[in-house]
């Protein structure tokens, strides 16, 4: 059965208001905006329900929602009024009637029983894979289906954003906006893993009362202090809870705080040394003795035979010279920050979850010896990986690159190695003799006349031969910088700041459906022929999109010739001196757009010719019809 929706408008902004298919959450999507603009609440959150009664002329639906990792405050409030005008109040009823009831099974959750399996068993089963998967994030399939999550993400993150949107708006009609946002974030679950951990993380425990430092204004000392502040105060310090409970029915709540941050208790509980100048309090100054535990010292004497601070100094035994300084025993108010920095530390510790948790296992034993293990005198541990070295990157990514060395290895397979061996054995017996002495003009330059020149164009060290080799030894090193000047480019090839920006975009959304085109196409699933058709349209589309940037670009570089053209006439009928214009450098237009795309434009032509040969393999083996 389909869950109930309806048309709502919220803030004076109308959409549909439908719940989840997992009855886990209920989301509100605007009718202007897309899914940008939109709102979900999960049903886990949902506090109450309220509703406009029957005899209202106006349909209502208010949620309140109480937001995980919030202090405990008054829950938000969404208001939904529905706009469907007969068929309102149904549709509210609808959804409430359902909410209702997913609220109510999130409250009492039932874990099904397996058969054969005892009810004890089950539980037990139940809470170990609940402790395995503990986190929201170890869970691909909750994060893919988490809405909340990845509007949050979106918003966080613009440029994604703009391509989510790009994309949903150029994706195929046959292509729903559910199975869109599925294909979608399955490619992004690392970015919804990420963004889950940094939501989830929260400020620790501190020394708060370090951080309280009063300020004089107006020869007025005032300190502000805030709720959160207090009940730290209270976690860290449990003698000042002691302490409040007992003074602040006397005193008001603004008179103990005022006092307590002028008292010596104050002072002391921050770990400072005492002194006779401090001002003294009549009912803070009779708890400076007592512990942190807020237990007051007792009177009680201690016997001789039990105190062992008072047997260690009257010990008449002792011999030798006095022990230093600091293996002496001596009173706390002496050194009072160490230990009340020690007690502090203590405590924010303890409320740390421990990351040694399983060191009593055996495997967690194993563990913990391999990491304290000596590892100084180890060596440096080999890498196990295959080094690539690419000498010319330009020869990958360039089809006349590709075709010429083709071209050139075809020649060099016509050769025959015998007769090539043969003429360099004869060569190097004439110019080089068996002495193993030669000038050294004649191997790099020798000496020809200028009618033998072109005789022996073909010979090794021939003239003709060594242009050959500067010249392609100067076209190596023009193109290498103009790699480097490529790759050290910050700009944007020529284009203005707009059309590269669409550039960009069309580039990321090409690339996405790319990837949706080749899990479909790889899956080999025949449920998801038609989903395969409906990506090479979208393919077919990117292809127009790239070819439309490509023309803008050529129209755009054609302004830019025609300003140098036009420039450079008004030169010559001012000054009657005509200018060199190399038009070839003037940047940007359709060559820049395909050396950018040019990867891009291989990759959607070897999609498209994939999937045709396919279709036409499938044509011929389908029986005629």
């Amino acid at each position: 059965m389909a869950p109930p929706s309806g048309s709502a408008a919220y803030k004076k902004k109308d959409g549909t208001l439908t719940i989840a298919q997992d009855r886990q959450s209920i989301s509100w999507i605007p009718a202007a905006g897309g899914a940008a603009g939109s709102i979900t609440l999960p049903v886990s959150q949902i506090t109450n329900l309220q509703q406009t009664p029957a005899s209202s002329p106006k349909v209502m639906l208010k949620i309140f929602v109480l937001p995980l990792n919030a202090p405990a405050t008054s829950p938000e409030q969404y208001v939904f009024s529905f706009t469907a005008g007969a068929t309102a109040r149904p549709e509210a009823d609808a959804i409430r009637d359902a909410l209702s009831a997913a609220i109510q099974a999130a409250k009492t959750p039932s874990a099904p029983v397996q058969e054969g399996v005892s009810p004890a068993m089950a539980i037990a089963n139940a809470v170990s894979s609940a402790g395995k998967l503990q986190n929201p994030w170890d869970d691909d399939k909750r994060l893919q289906g988490d809405v909340e999550l990845q509007q949050s993400l979106l918003k966080s993150n613009p440029t994604l954003q703009r391509m989510f949107m790009e994309s949903l708006h150029t994706k195929p009609d046959a292509l729903s906006a559910g199975q869109f946002m599925t294909q979608f974030w399955s490619t992004r679950l690392h970015l919804l893993r990420a963004h889950a951990i940094e939501r989830s993380q929260t400020r620790g425990s501190y020394n708060v009362l370090s951080t309280l430092k009063p300020r004089v204004e107006e020869s007025v000392t005032k300190l502000n202090i805030s709720k959160e502040q207090i009940q730290l105060i209270f976690n860290q310090h449990p003698l000042v809870k002691h302490v409040y409970d007992e003074n602040v029915p006397k005193l008001s709540e603004q008179q103990f705080w005022s006092r307590f941050f002028q008292s010596r208790l104050f002072k002391k509980l921050r770990g400072e040394r005492l002194s006779d100048t401090d001002p003294t309090d009549v009912v803070l100054d009779k708890y400076l003795k007592a512990d942190e535990s807020g237990n007051l010292p007792r009177d009680t004497q201690v016997p001789h035979f039990l105190d062992l601070a008072g047997n260690e100094v009257n010990n008449s035994q002792r011999q030798g010279n006095r022990p230093d300084v600091d293996m002496r025993p001596s009173s706390v108010e002496k050194v009072p920050i160490i230990r009340t920095l020690n007690s502090l530390s203590e405590k924010i510790m303890a409320n740390v979850a421990p990351a040694d948790g399983e060191m009593n296992t055996a495997a967690g034993e194993d563990e913990t010896y391999n990491e304290l293990r000596l590892r100084d005198l180890r060596g440096d541990e080999e890498h196990n990986r295959i080094l690539l070295n690419i000498k010319d990157q330009s020869r990958f990514f360039s089809s006349q690159a590709k075709s010429a060395e083709d071209e050139q290895s075809k020649l060099f397979a016509q050769q025959d190695p015998a007769k090539i061996l043969g003429d360099l054995r004869r060569d190097l017996g004439q110019n080089l003799p068996e002495g193993g002495t030669a000038p050294l003009g004649k191997l790099v330059e020798p000496e020809e006349d200028e009618e033998d020149e072109h005789k022996h164009d073909n010979e090794v060290g021939s003239r003709a031969n060594l242009k050959r080799a500067s010249a392609q030894v100067l076209e190596a090193i023009r193109d290498r910088r103009a790699q480097a000047e490529a790759s050290s480019n910050t700009g944007t090839y020529g284009l203005s700041s707009a059309l590269y920006d669409r550039l960009t975009l069309t580039h990321a959304t090409t690339t996405e459906f790319l990837h949706q085109f080749w899990q479909a196409f790889l899956s080999g699933n025949p449920d998801r022929a038609g989903e395969l058709a409906s990506l090479v349209e979208s393919l077919n589309r990117a292809m127009e999109r790239i070819k439309a940037v490509a023309q803008d670009a050529e129209a755009e570089r054609q302004v830019e010739v025609d300003r140098l053209k036009r420039h450079a006439r008004e030169v010559l009928e001012a000054t009657k001196k005509k200018l060199r214009i190399n038009l070839a450098n003037v940047a940007g237009g359709e060559q820049a757009v395909n050396q950018l795309l040019g990867p891009t434009i291989r990759a959607l032509e070897t999609a498209m010719a994939k999937y045709n040969q396919a279709l036409a393999e499938e044509m011929r083996e389908a029986p005629p019809g």
